[in-house]
């Protein structure tokens, strides 16, 4: 009934335990997930876990905090998105919350970076999957002007926690918006608040795992087990089931990802 769009399985805090992960996720009806990429050194690991699990799919790319990685070109991100069970390129984006006494203008890396990404995904016709922290005006702006040009590209804003604005613009170009724990946080009433906005056709659940375990499991290790618990919450603010829910995130992942020709 439910996939969880954004999770890092291959991360040690879940590798180790993946036996334990697989039956807990069947217990609470997680069926499929998606295994994002954050450098191009893990994706052979990333990978794997799709081809040997049917109900596991890949991404490739480079998150924009990591540094002193491998920098794929577009040549590179190609030719391993067309690689079996991989549905997207990314996680990528922009991020400035650690700029670590460097301005906004000495981050140009992360914006070529992006921009080599969001080529790859126009000419692989994949979605990109987007992370956005401190930088939503740029990340924003060079995701219009890629609209603008001859391929305009498709996606996800994942583990949103932007404000309306941003999602209205995210909306406007076509892309989907992901919500994760951070939705089910005491705090987090405004996000509550922008989550009630996304049109129920545009949404999508995640955990980020093993990052951001909802409530009340807040500050553990978090896995795809607990997906149940953000889309409960994001029912009680749409007024439906937990089960519609469920059912609405999936048809919409499988919108966006078209898992099934993969």
């Amino acid at each position: 009934m439910f996939v969880d769009s954004h999770c890092h399985l291959s991360f040690p805090e879940l590798a180790r335990d993946w036996p334990a992960i697989r039956i807990a996720m069947q217990q609470a009806q997680v069926e499929r997930a998606l295994n994002i990429c954050t450098t191009m050194e893990e994706f052979a690991q990333v990978h794997r876990l799709a081809l040997t699990h049917d109900n596991i799919w890949a991404t490739v790319g480079v998150h924009p905090d990591n540094e002193g990685v491998h920098e794929p070109d577009v040549a590179e991100l190609l030719a391993c998105a067309q690689l079996p069970r991989v549905l997207a390129i990314g996680e990528t984006g922009l991020d400035y919350y650690r700029l670590n006494g460097r301005s906004v203008a000495d981050m140009q890396w992360q914006r070529e970076r992006f921009q080599v990404h969001m080529e790859a995904a126009a000419q692989s016709n994949k979605p990109l999957v987007i992370h956005t922290r401190n930088a939503s005006a740029d990340t924003v702006g060079m995701l219009q002007a890629q609209q603008r040009g001859p391929q305009p590209i498709t996606g996800v804003f994942h583990c949103f926690t932007e404000t309306r604005e941003v999602a209205r613009a995210a909306l406007d170009m076509g892309f989907y918006i992901s919500f994760s724990g951070i939705l089910t946080f005491k705090n987090a009433q405004d996000l509550r608040d922008v989550a009630a906005f996304v049109p129920m056709d545009r949404l999508l659940i995640e955990t980020d795992s093993p990052y951001l375990a909802p409530a009340p499991h807040r500050g553990k290790t978090n896995n795809p087990s607990l997906l149940p618990l953000i889309a409960q919450q994001l029912a009680t603010l749409k007024q439906c089931s937990v089960q519609e829910m469920g059912q609405v995130c999936s048809h919409n992942f499988d919108q966006l990802f078209h898992p099934e020709v993969h």
